[in-house]
């Protein structure tokens, strides 16, 4: 999906009716919506453990159809509908419970998310009596609060162990994710990285859509070649080039291929780019530093062809290696393959600047700083619900982080 980072909006715009019959559109705050659903869905005398579960599966759920663009994605003019068939139960104008609102204010911006994923939670829920569901079961999380169970505990007992719970989300407008202008041929970028991941996963339901290897961030002719496949495919203009029409319909087969609106999603994954050193890296070595280290070589690839491109997966291998030889090599530095301290900290400052001629944009993404750390995954206090020392999953401060901004941290999708 486009968006790495999800955000809480600030509005949401509810359809009044099913999504394909005309129906009003009402738009509120997000808080406003969620204490609308929370009144019309759940009793303000349940069990406060069983209120704050319920309250967080309904909004991670709005917070799902958000960030996978559900509704945009098919021509829709809104985020959300006010019908239980496929949605939430919104009532407009209804009166608002005191102790819910009081809850929704607390935890607006908190939702739940399966560990190692991105997307909040497609936490769908039912009543549990007359009718049932895969999801959280209503009547049955106030029974489970009744026998001491925490909201945590109530949420993993439905959507399983391996959800977390992460806070303090930022908060802003409503973002397309559409990348205007259109991406096409010799275009650089974090979007056309996210182009290149979606084609390469839609590829595997559809195999005649060539695969891009690597997905490095340059609308190369290989790129041009699946973007038009695609294209022909699906009935669009098959001219190579990554307009409206075709963003959309590709984050819509994304969205379906990866499952990322169900509960069972096979799950949206990201790494963060943290350029601090991270320690000696060599060959043999995994994970992020490594990851981190493979983006930046693939970025400077792209202007300097002694440098060969680099597959960013977090494995040092050969290829590794001799790329960070090409390097240290053309920069003066110890030619060992190993990138210490001098090596790190050199290839840093010619991404930074290979960087900046990058950017397109710079004045509606200006320079922030985005602090990362890990979502919680302890449970909360098993005799009340304070989240004070929940430990957070920081997110960027309401704008999407693109190429162009020189950040120490920076989210990138794979």
């Amino acid at each position: 999906m486009p968006v790495v980072i999800p955000y809480v909006p600030r509005t949401i715009t509810v359809h009044m009716g099913p999504p394909d019959q005309p129906a009003e559109n009402v738009t509120v705050t997000f808080p406003d919506y969620v204490k609308n659903v929370a009144s019309s869905e759940i009793y303000p005398t349940w069990e406060p453990a069983a209120i704050r579960a319920n309250i967080l599966a309904i909004i991670s759920f709005a917070l799902n159809r958000v960030y996978t663009e559900f509704y945009p994605s098919r021509g829709y003019d809104f985020q959300i509908t006010a019908t239980t068939a496929y949605d939430q139960k919104f009532i407009r104008g209804r009166n608002i419970f005191e102790n819910i609102s009081q809850v929704v204010d607390e935890i607006f911006n908190n939702y739940i998310r399966r560990q190692g994923y991105v997307e909040p939670l497609s936490a769908k829920f039912c009543n549990g009596t007359t009718t049932t569901c895969d999801g959280l079961s209503q009547w049955g999380s106030q029974s489970l609060a009744q026998q001491g169970l925490n909201s945590m505990e109530i949420l993993r007992h439905y959507y399983g162990n391996n959800i977390e719970l992460v806070v303090n989300a930022p908060v802003q407008d409503i973002v397309e994710s559409y990348p205007d202008p259109p991406l096409r041929l010799g275009s650089v970028g974090q979007e056309v990285v996210v182009v290149q991941v979606m084609l390469n996963r839609i590829s595997q339901n559809y195999p005649a859509i060539p695969k891009i290897r690597p997905a490095q961030g340059s609308y190369d002719e290989n790129t041009q070649a699946a973007v038009r496949e695609f294209q022909r495919i699906f009935n669009l203009t098959p001219d190579g080039v990554v307009g409206k029409a075709t963003w959309y319909k590709l984050v819509y087969l994304y969205v379906g291929v990866v499952q990322l609106s169900e509960l069972l999603s096979q799950g949206q994954t990201f790494y963060n780019v943290q350029f601090v050193f991270p320690g000696v890296l060599q060959e043999g070595d995994s994970g992020n530093g490594v990851q981190v280290l493979q983006y930046m070589l693939a970025i400077l690839a792209q202007f300097d062809n002694r440098l060969s491109p680099v597959q960013i997966d977090g494995q040092f291998g050969p290829n590794t290696t001799r790329a960070v030889l090409s390097y240290q090599r053309g920069s003066n530095l110890a030619a060992d393959g190993v990138v210490g301290r001098a090596t790190w900290d050199s290839i840093y400052r010619d991404f930074l600047a290979a960087d900046q001629l990058l950017k397109r944009d710079l004045e509606r993404f200006p320079r922030t700083a985005a602090q990362v750390v890990p979502a919680s995954t302890l449970e909360v206090s098993s005799g009340g619900e304070d989240y004070s020392g929940t430990s957070r999953f920081g997110q960027y401060p309401g704008r999407p982080l693109r190429l162009g901004q020189a950040d120490q941290r920076k989210a990138v999708q794979v």
